[in-house]
């Protein structure tokens, strides 16, 4: 077993311990779900930061910038940055005055318990292809820094992430950013020097154009890429778990707003070394390699160990919010809404179970998708088009009851889908979010005049 391998394993037997000890504080299903609705300032501005700054973020967008230079990055990390913007701005208080579990709970709220579980049944796609993403992107991890296959990576990967998942919850996941976070700052502020100033960087003046006039997109396509992350996340149960963990509304809304800070500038980091990748490791294989491959090339191998154990720590955070999100929405949304009155002991032993069947799901996900970017852009745009439209109405007016809002949800899925997979419309998600929008208005307007 190489040096690099170990250190990877030692953070991960280290993640374990955490999440098996604070395990034993784990009392009822908010405990597990939500960490007892106690986070502070240190907590939440790095759990809010770490969940997203995961695959995505240091593996999937270097590898997209080395395969298709700056005009192949929008949504990380200036999409996701937006969207935390407007979370802490527009949404993170009232939302966190809500009191709600998950997302999924507004739409039982504000419409009908019909609304709530067909909303659930939406979402649970979505968090299963975030999860696999992570999944998928530890794997790469694994597999650049041993002489593991891909997919004996991915399934190393998977038993991990699941184990680590079912014992611990949100506090564990909250408790261990904030090393991971310190790490991985770290290990990138110290990488980007380094690389920057190399002779083979420093000799190309033209590191930051578009390389390819054909990827440059229209007004239209432009608009599109900056809107999936940004509405689409906005509802996402593994950004809207964080915030109404705070334990406060003004701690949810300063957090939010302090990571969206952290992201953006951390962010920059991966991206510009994607872009560099592509002279200093030409030929790659596997673009989404490019991160690791360039800090082994010019990080001490000491640093290195500590650096690509941060990513997997970054990486295990970020799935297991999308596992944990998994589960709350089948367990707390469907399965619990049928079965009242169920003990807390009972309710927690659901939640850890959904945990299992839904890593196992992503697992299969991971396996068979082209890349990690790719994932997760389909996660940020499957039927959540006609999850923003409903969730906006119902957090900001009083307009439109239980029909408009199942109308505005089925909309969303099946335009997106039919205009993304029947006929590859470059625009599916505006035009979702169009249909959507209108099919709300109009099924409302019937609505409006008539008794709840």
């Amino acid at each position: 077993m190489n040096s690099t391998l170990a250190g990877i394993l030692v953070y991960i037997v280290v993640q374990l311990i955490i999440g098996f000890l604070v395990s034993k504080k784990i009392r009822n299903e908010e405990d597990y779900l939500l960490a007892g609705r106690s986070l502070g300032y240190g907590l939440a501005i790095f759990s809010i930061f770490a969940t997203w700054f995961g695959a995505e973020s240091c593996i999937g967008t270097a590898g997209a910038a080395y395969e298709l230079g700056l005009a192949g990055v929008t949504a990380d990390p200036f999409g996701y940055a937006v969207c935390l913007i407007v979370m802490a701005l527009v949404l993170a208080v009232p939302l966190w005055k809500m009191k709600l579990t998950t997302i999924a709970d507004l739409f039982k709220i504000r419409f009908s318990q019909r609304t709530e579980r067909l909303t659930a049944i939406i979402m649970i796609p979505t968090s299963l292809l975030w999860a696999a993403a992570q999944i998928r992107a530890l794997g790469m991890i694994l597999s650049a820094s041993s002489e593991l296959t891909a997919t004996m990576a991915i399934t190393l990967a998977a038993a991990v992430v699941i184990v680590y998942t079912v014992m611990g919850g949100l506090l564990a996941d909250a408790i261990t950013d904030v090393v991971q976070g310190v790490a991985l700052i770290a290990g990138l502020v110290i990488l980007i020097p380094i690389v920057m100033t190399s002779d083979t960087v420093t000799a190309i003046p033209d590191l930051f154009v578009f390389r390819d006039s054909a990827t440059v997109h229209s007004w239209w396509s432009s608009l599109e890429e900056w809107a999936i992350p940004i509405c689409g996340s906005l509802v996402a149960q593994e950004l809207i778990s964080r915030v109404i963990a705070c334990r406060s509304p003004q701690i949810a809304k300063r957090s939010t707003l302090l990571a969206a800070g952290m992201y953006l500038v951390v962010g920059i980091i991966p991206l510009t070394l994607g872009l560099a990748g592509f002279y200093l490791i030409p030929g790659l294989e596997e673009p989404e390699h490019v991160l690791p491959m360039i800090a082994q090339k010019y990080l001490p191998s000491w640093m290195y160990v500590l650096f690509a154990g941060a990513i997997v720590s970054a990486i295990l955070s970020t799935v297991d919010s999308a596992l944990l999100s998994c589960s709350a929405l089948f367990s707390h949304n469907i399965l619990l809404s049928m079965k009242p009155g169920v003990a807390e002991k009972q309710k927690l032993l659901y939640n850890r179970l959904g945990v299992v069947g839904m890593g196992i799901l992503a697992y299969i996900l991971a396996l068979h998708a082209e890349g990690v970017y790719n994932l997760v852009k389909d996660a940020s745009s499957l039927g959540s088009a006609g999850i923003f439209v409903v969730a906006m109405f119902g957090v900001f007016t009083r307009f439109g009851k239980e029909k408009s809002a199942i109308t505005a949800l089925l909309l969303g899925v099946v335009v997106w889908m039919v205009a993304s997979y029947g006929y590859e419309f470059e625009l599916s998600y505006l035009l979702a979010l169009a249909v959507s929008f209108a099919g709300y208005i109009i099924v409302a307007s019937f609505e409006n005049g008539k008794p709840a």
